[in-house]
């Protein structure tokens, strides 16, 4: 209309944030202690992990098994701020996904996430949590079958969760497939605390009868 004042273009509205998946405490603190049991297995630790790994540990068990998530959260928090120390420079990967992130000082505008919109920020660091804990749990199985724990059941579990993180993202069959397995990692894992589990051996070929 004639002498009607110019008004800015309206904003395209925002996307929708994207579905947001259950967790309840037991959940999160479940995604953390499993691997992280794994991680104190490793075969670097010679069996007997650092003290100053094993106390927030063995806290945080306890306070999984008695129900106090808080506090098995806060226990997990102490034991990835130790895990992030340089004195383990041989933690490997997927492990080193246990560490508390430590990103090196930068400007905001550096931070290829810094100006994206709120729902996309959160879709990727939804996203960057599902491909760690697929990581962690595939991990997870390849030490348990290096050490001659019974993980073959679990392994169509995570092929499944991988699939389902290809189509339809960190959703929550994907999570019921990873939960799955970390169930069973604490079931069937020993603490690291107790006796170490070597690499089961190679079988030795079969004498023949003119050596035996």
């Amino acid at each position: 209309m004639p002498g009607a004042p110019n008004r800015p273009p309206e904003a395209p509205p925002e996307a929708p944030p994207p579905p947001s998946v259950p967790e309840s405490p037991l959940q999160k603190d479940l995604r953390r202690l499993a691997p992280s049991r794994i991680a104190l297995l490793l075969d670097l630790w010679k069996g007997a992990p650092n003290p100053d790994l094993l106390g927030p540990f063995d806290r945080a068990e306890k306070a999984f098994a008695t129900g106090d998530y808080s506090a098995c959260a806060t226990a997990l928090d102490q034991l990835s701020v130790r895990l992030a120390e340089p004195r383990w420079p041989s933690l490997p990967e997927p492990f080193r996904r246990l560490r508390v992130p430590i990103p090196a000082p930068m400007p905001p505008h550096w931070d290829p996430d810094h100006a994206l919109p709120g729902p996309e920020k959160e879709a990727r660091r939804a996203r960057r949590a599902a491909e760690d804990q697929l990581a962690l749990a595939a991990g997870s199985l390849d030490w348990a079958a290096a050490h001659g724990l019974a993980a073959g059941d679990l392994a169509p579990r995570l092929e499944e969760a991988k699939t389902l993180l290809g189509t339809e993202g960190p959703s929550g069959a994907f999570y019921e497939r990873i939960d799955a397995i970390w169930s069973a990692v604490r079931e069937r894992c020993p603490l690291p605390h107790g006796a170490p589990v070597r690499a089961a051996p190679a079988a030795a070929p079969p004498a023949d009868a003119e050596g035996a």
